[in-house]
Formats: structure tokens, C-alpha cells, sequence
């Protein structure tokens, strides 16, 4: 028997060369799962995506996702694309197996937590206040240019990366400081600032936008209580659930999440399409 892709909807293209078609997956004539696959994301049309993969449960472990995506694979080859990206959910471990099996290369992680009703006091010596409008002037030049590099580090284009934080920021923070549900909070340890963290409704919950503690003050526990800052936001503002994203490279960052009680719930991989 063979695998096979079948389109079952129409190839949806736009001027700037994104374009996305649904696939089922076949089996000889037998609809045995389906997917998406897209070059719509924001590194331009040359980077593409294969969404919800999902196999019927009674043709599972059989080789088909394999075949899907490694078909899939082949069509963004053939729409132009040199990388394409996944997203596997991580309670999903034949989606981690394949993944890791068809070359993907881990990206990043979201992860999430359900807060307690009253998180724990920060350490001793440190408090949270909130960023004046001087020290939010300071932050948002240099964190455009940040977000810019870490998309360009991904992969963008410089000046499309530059154009995504200024249009980012710009959708996030229309008023800056002052915007309905965003919360800036700086941390000083016996009165000096060592970091910030930036909180906001996002969706069901509420979501860590920017975390950081300054170089200088680095390896003293001050992320925790940056964290732990972010969730007395979070809560102030009526949420119970606080996510984020941490790239993969970013080890102490990851581990720190983990020991305060976030758990991945997608993992993002990417791959170079020879």
C-alpha cells in the first residue's frame, strides 16, 4: 500500500509569495490523516511549515506520518522554501520521535504554568517596582533592536526582521508604557535596579513578553525573583496561567523555568531542506 498526499482544498497565495494548500493523507484511496502545509511564516516565503499532522488513530505506528512529512517536505521544495519548521506538542512523543528521526533540529520551547493563588515572597533585599517612563525609554530602543537580531539570527532578512519588531512592538505597546494590561516591573536588590520583566494578557492567560537580568548583576538568583514578579502580575491582573517562550541554547533560563514549575507544553524544531 502506498502513502500519498491528496490536496483537499485550494492553494491559497497572496502578493508577497506566502501560500498554504491542506493535505489529506492517503492511503491508496483511503483517507488515513491530514495536514497543512504553509509558507506563510513571518522569514518570507522561502521558510515553510508543516501544521497539524495528524494521523487517524488506527493507521498509527505504521510509517505514515514519515511519509507525509517527508512529502510535505518535497512540496515546499518545490514552492522555493530552503527550511522548513515544525511544532510538535509535548505530550505528543511519536511526534518528538518523529521529529528528531526525520533530522529536526530543536528551536525553541513554549512552556506554561498554573499559578498558585499567592506565589512566594522574593528573596530578602530585592523588590519589585514599577519601570519609570525614563527607564521604559531606554528599554524599548534597545529591545527592538534585540527582538530585530534574534529573528535575523533565525534566519530573517536584517531589514525584514527590523521592520517585524518595529510592527510588533508597535501592535503590542500602542501606548507604551501606559498600555491596558501590560505591566513593567524593574527588580532592585538593597535599592539599586539589576532587571525588568515585561507581562501581558495573552489569549486564556497571561504571558512573559521580555525577561531580563542585567550582565552585571547575573548568577545572584535575581531571574527567580524576576519570575516570580511576573507571576504576582500575572495575578494582580486576574490571570491563573503564565507562559512563555525560552530558546534552546538558553540552558540556566530553561532549567530555571522547569524548577519554578513550568512545563513545556510545544516544542519548535526546523530544518534545512539540501
Amino acid at each position: 500500500m502506498t502513502t500519498t498526499l491528496r490536496p483537499s482544498g485550494p492553494l491559497r497565495q497572496s502578493a508577497d509569495g506566502a501560500r498554504s494548500r491542506p493535505y489529506e493523507v492517503r492511503v491508496n484511496s483511503r483517507r488515513v490523516g491530514a495536514l497543512l502545509i504553509a509558507a506563510d511564516t513571518p522569514f518570507g516565503p522561502t521558510v515553510g511549515e508543516i501544521r497539524d499532522l495528524a494521523i487517524d488513530e488506527r493507521d498509527r505506528l505504521r510509517g505514515r506520518a514519515t511519509v507525509a512529512a517527508l512529502a510535505a517536505e518535497e512540496v515546499l521544495r518545490g514552492w522555493g522554501c530552503r527550511r522548513v519548521r515544525i511544532r510538535v506538542p509535548a505530550g505528543s512523543p511519536g511526534g518528538l520521535r518523529l521529529a528528531a528521526a526525520l533530522g529536526y533540529v530543536e528551536q525553541g520551547r513554549n512552556m506554561a504554568k498554573d499559578l498558585p493563588p499567592e506565589p512566594p515572597a522574593p528573596s530578602a533585599g530585592v523588590r519589585g517596582r514599577p519601570m519609570t517612563a525614563d527607564e521604559y525609554a531606554a528599554w524599548d530602543a534597545v529591545a527592538r533592536e534585540a527582538y530585530a537580531a534574534s529573528w535575523t539570527a533565525r534566519g530573517m532578512d536584517p531589514e525584514a526582521a527590523r521592520n517585524k519588531a518595529r510592527a510588533d512592538h508597535d501592535a503590542q505597546l500602542p501606548r507604551g508604557l501606559d498600555t491596558p494590561g501590560a505591566t513593567f516591573t524593574v527588580l532592585e536588590a538593597d535599592g539599586a535596579p539589576v532587571g525588568h520583566v515585561w507581562v501581558a494578557g495573552d489569549g486564556e492567560g497571561a504571558y512573559v513578553f521580555d525577561v531580563e537580568v542585567a550582565a552585571e548583576h547575573r548568577g545572584h538568583g535575581y531571574g527567580r525573583d524576576l519570575m516570580l514578579l511576573a507571576e504576582r502580575a500575572a495575578l494582580a491582573a486576574g490571570h491563573h496561567r503564565l507562559a512563555l517562550h525560552v530558546f534552546a541554547a538558553n540552558t540556566p533560563a530553561l532549567r530555571l523555568y522547569e524548577s519554578l514549575g513550568y512545563r513545556t507544553t510545544h516544542v519548535n524544531y526546523a530544518k534545512e531542506l539540501i
